[in-house]
């Protein structure tokens, strides 16, 4: 039955799929033979600079995450309950109170040797809770350090406009966050270390490029929901938006706010920028043009536009190919080729490695990667292309009920009427540090 399968899918592949397929192939014997096959890329990217003297900040932000142990304190102390009926609902949760507790704490020993450190070298500190993080944190702050993982590393680039001001991430809680935008782990306990070369300039700026984003349309409202600090179900998160519709309606004057030109808004996205209705079961309907050609009608599960340096996170995971499905692909190709395809797990590993492994490019690349999920393909709707580079990205909504989430923590409604454009600039890079273990 297995095998009958296997046939029907060969006869129903496309022109293009039997290409593709071929070309997988010739990349399995390039590894075969030992030759170093073409990328599938290739990136285009800033040489990393030199710093030319020593940097030394005279006023830095630390911005912190929220633990969970202070997520669910906050939670529960607004239904008046005590530590000890904290203790036994998280208890009957099958969470861990001491375990929480001790991760916390973790984490606030980790911040107060960053901010000793820094204090003993002089520098003037201001410590943040990533709630209180707004412009006027920004704007006083020669540096700023993100005191967390790498969703308080995107928070916080998030809402540095400016290329010259440099953002540093500390992992404080490497144990259990990986933490790819950090600093390297050891740092995190010999933080004196990074600042002594820092001063010394025994690093290297990395620019990473970000995504802009322009709104234009009807039905607008430009007012985004913070997700960073909210823990929010389907309904909560609809409520949200819905109350912000509605501030913006008082502010305005007006039931629906329309913008005849593309207004910037106030957010670069390090990561991602992800559109799709909000409730994921139901089939996200959008026309998309990629660098300024033809619109084309879309359904699928979303539509996923990365950088350089997302394309380690969500990007990949979307993209990637398991094992299994490499085997089963290497298998009908040597089927249509005839070519001497090895198929053992050593080879099967290699090539799985050296496929994901091309997903990857530089965060200084100031090109886009757009991602359909799971694209709809009938008479009506179709996918030119299911994964690409580009220069700008437009989107015109054809949803119900969807959003535009940027880098996982700030939502905007992007509903029927809405036209996103999505590109880069150099001005938006944002300025981090690389430093060697």
């Amino acid at each position: 039955m297995a095998e009958f399968m296997v046939v029907c899918s060969v006869r129903r592949m496309t022109r293009r799929s039997v290409v593709n397929l071929v070309c997988l192939g010739n990349r399995a014997v390039s590894l075969m033979y030992g030759t170093s096959p073409r990328p599938l890329h290739t990136t285009i990217c800033n040489t990393s600079s030199q710093p030319k003297t020593g940097f030394k900040p005279e006023k830095v932000a630390v911005v912190t995450k929220t633990t969970r142990y202070e997520f669910e304190q906050q939670r529960y102390r607004y239904s008046g309950l005590s530590e000890e009926d904290l203790k036994q609902l998280l208890r009957m949760k099958g969470s861990s109170y001491s375990g929480l507790l001790e991760r916390h704490n973790i984490h606030t020993s980790n911040v107060e040797h960053i901010v000793k450190s820094l204090r003993k070298e002089g520098i003037e500190v201001r410590v943040v809770k990533r709630g209180e993080y707004d412009k006027e944190v920004v704007r006083w702050a020669d540096a700023i350090i993100s005191a967390g993982g790498d969703g308080t590393m995107l928070l916080v680039a998030s809402k540095v406009l400016s290329k010259d001001k440099p953002v540093v991430g500390v992992n404080t809680d490497p144990e259990r966050s990986e933490g790819h935008l950090c600093l390297p782990v050891r740092y995190t306990h010999a933080f004196p270390e990074a600042l002594e070369k820092l001063r010394r300039g025994e690093f290297r700026w990395l620019w990473r490029q970000r995504i802009r984003l322009h709104l234009e349309g009807t039905g607008i409202n430009p007012t985004p929901v913070d997700l960073h600090e909210q823990q929010l179900s389907l309904e909560q998160h609809n409520q949200a938006h819905r109350i912000t519709t509605m501030d913006s309606q008082r502010r305005t004057g007006t039931l629906h706010e329309s913008f005849s030109k593309p207004s910037l808004l106030p957010i670069r996205s390090l990561n991602e920028i992800f559109i799709g209705e909000s409730l994921s079961s139901r089939a996200s309907y959008y026309e998309i043009s990629v660098d300024d050609g033809p619109w084309e009608k879309q359904k699928s599960s979303g539509l996923s536009i990365c950088t350089g340096t997302g394309s380690k996170a969500w990007s990949y995971n979307i993209n990637k190919l398991d094992g299994q499905s490499v085997e089963e692909v290497l298998k009908i190709g040597k089927a249509q080729t005839g070519l001497e395809i090895p198929l053992n797990p050593e080879f099967i590993e290699k090539v799985t490695e050296q496929y994901n492994d091309s997903l990857v490019f530089s965060p200084e690349d100031r090109r886009l990667l757009f991602s359909v999920r799971e694209p709809i393909v009938n008479r009506v709707f179709s996918s030119g292309q299911q994964r690409g580079f580009a220069n700008k990205v437009c989107v015109r909504s054809r949803c119900w009920d969807a959003c535009m989430v940027v880098d996982g923590g700030t939502s905007f409604e992007f509903n029927d009427g809405a036209i996103a454009t999505i590109s880069m600039s150099d001005e938006d890079q944002l300025r981090t540090v690389v430093l060697e273990n």
